[in-house]
């Protein structure tokens, strides 16, 4: 007796996407980072931020909560991140202990020059600020640990445009424009070349006002062991202490405080 004809399968309609991503994932992924945004988000507030019902929605923070990475307030019926993304978030600190070896530096560099000190690496298309020596001025910049920041406005991302890998600034200067967050924004390719131009030739970068409006900062970069730009330090703060004539003076500064890292970082 003949076996029975088998039916070649063809690929359900639900399938995953070929890209490899899960879709389920993805959501509760953009949730965590809705939350961390955006602390203290109703059940129905997130649903509507994120386009989803409510019951889904529902869903995906309880087993969020489940795992610790999401809470919520029972006095106000509010989200928030829970505490498992802390243990999360140290885990990547720890990956390459820059955090550790900059921070006794952020620290000096911040009682010298009096304002805020800052430490980013590169993160995707924007600066992820990692860690920070808070002056105690009254008016401060202020980038708590997990801000992102894009790279063509702020005084850490040009530097590492400008010190980086090519095809980090290539990827920027093949956007016809760029987001415009003040009218000091660098929106071309062609100004923010010449910028990265000027970067490389002073040792620092300077952030006029181009991302925050009365807020001026200085970075510079900082390398590893293979000659690579990996991070970069920067002081911020207000356009009333941080004058024009300041500029040399602080850059000087940040870029030695840079330069003793990237000895630290065995570059």
């Amino acid at each position: 007796m003949a076996e029975p004809t088998r039916k070649r399968g063809r690929p359900r309609k639900d399938a995953p996407e070929t890209s490899g991503t899960i879709q389920a994932l993805d959501r509760a992924l953009d949730m965590l980072d809705l939350l961390a945004a955006h602390p203290g988000l109703t059940l129905s507030e997130v649903a509507e931020q994120m386009k989803q019902s409510p019951s889904t929605v529902h869903r995906v923070l309880h087993t969020l909560a489940a795992r610790g990475v999401a809470e919520s307030d029972p006095a106000t019926q509010t989200w928030h991140i829970g505490p498992a993304t802390f243990r999360l978030g140290s885990a990547f600190m720890r990956r390459s202990g820059i955090v550790e070896r900059a921070r006794p530096i952020l620290r000096t560099l911040m009682e010298h020059t009096g304002e805020t000190a800052n430490l980013g690496i590169l993160n995707g298309d924007a600066v992820l600020f990692v860690s920070q020596a808070e002056t105690h001025e009254t008016i401060r910049a202020f980038f708590p640990p997990g801000t992102r920041s894009p790279l063509h406005a702020s005084g850490i991302g040009k530097a590492l445009l400008a010190f980086g890998r090519p095809e980090i600034l290539r990827m920027l200067l093949d956007k016809a424009e760029l987001p415009r967050f003040t009218d000091k924004t660098l929106t071309t390719a062609e100004a923010l070349q010449e910028d990265t131009i000027r970067i490389r030739a002073r040792g620092f970068s300077f952030d006029d006002e181009e991302r925050t409006r009365g807020m001026r900062c200085i970075a510079a970069p900082v390398f590893d062991l293979t000659g690579e730009a990996v991070a970069g330090l920067s002081v911020s703060g207000p356009t009333h202490r941080i004058g024009h004539e300041h500029v040399k003076t602080l850059g000087a500064a940040v870029a030695a405080s840079a330069q003793e890292l990237t000895q630290a970082l065995g570059g």
